[in-house]
């Protein structure tokens, strides 16, 4: 399975030299990436930027202020670059305040997941560790799990945040089995203890192989879960993030996935 790379990774050297950066990515041995900005492109120029490369992009990431404002825009630029899958990115803390709010985004996202399935696109959503927060009762990111139907909404697990909430990637393929065709592959540095706080900054993130995530274990029951696509990510690095993301690739390609 080609090995991903989420380009959020290389977000200031994307910044400053998108085609350098690309051709870099393309060097280590990236086959595919995610997107997670059109870096003021339009899809043709988009899709050629990646085909120079040799890159395919699967999947991308949106929030709900593109899905609420401009969707049918959106939906049409994915088409036109060859995405697979459109996945929300990340819940702001006033988008889910209570369960009122979850069961708004319920309806948020299925409505955006009947849209993009008309194109041939499939709607999912990416979590971080909030969702594992208790409220009123509910585990929210099991309640998205139950409440949104399959095929309207599958699931970007990222095994990190899930990891770090205090639960286990696994139990989710096993409970949920088919529900995550993408993963986040990131890996989490010794000597933090769970939390459900989000707390995303330096210090937190290791190259993949280089933390403390048994890799070996996610990867053999990941096929349960449904993976089709993975990501290696790192939001933040303590070395050059080109050299980051070539540990990890070298890592994910020595476990043969």
């Amino acid at each position: 399975m080609p090995i991903g790379l989420q380009l959020y990774t290389l977000r200031d050297d994307l910044a400053k030299d998108v085609n350098g950066t690309l051709a870099q990515v393309a060097a280590i041995g990236y086959k595919q990436v995610e997107l997670y900005d059109n870096y003021g492109k339009d899809s043709r120029a988009m899709r050629k930027l990646l085909k120079d490369h040799g890159l395919v992009a699967p999947s991308g990431h949106y929030v709900v202020s593109q899905i609420e404002t401009n969707w049918p825009q959106q939906i049409e630029y994915a088409k036109a670059i060859g995405l697979k899958y459109m996945v929300n990115a990340i819940l702001q803390p006033e988008q889910r305040k209570n369960l009122d709010d979850y069961k708004h985004l319920v309806d948020v996202f299925s409505k955006a997941g009947e849209e993009t399935k008309k194109a041939g696109i499939q709607f999912a959503y990416h979590n971080h560790n909030f969702e594992f927060q208790t409220v009123e009762g509910v585990m929210p990111y099991q309640f998205l799990l139950e409440k949104l139907d399959a095929n309207l909404v599958q699931f970007e697990m990222d095994t990190f945040w899930v990891t770090h909430s205090g639960h286990d990637p696994v139990e989710f393929f096993n409970k949920y089995p088919g529900r995550f065709p993408l993963l986040h592959i990131k890996d989490l540095k010794a000597g933090h203890p769970p939390t459900l706080d989000f707390d995303a900054q330096p210090g937190l993130f290791a190259e993949v192989g280089k933390g403390t995530i048994d890799w070996k274990r996610i990867f053999e029951a990941a096929p349960k879960g449904g993976m089709k696509y993975f990501y290696a990510e790192q939001d933040y690095c303590e070395i050059p993030p080109l050299e980051s993301v070539k540990i990890s690739y070298e890592y994910l390609h020595s476990l043969t996935v």
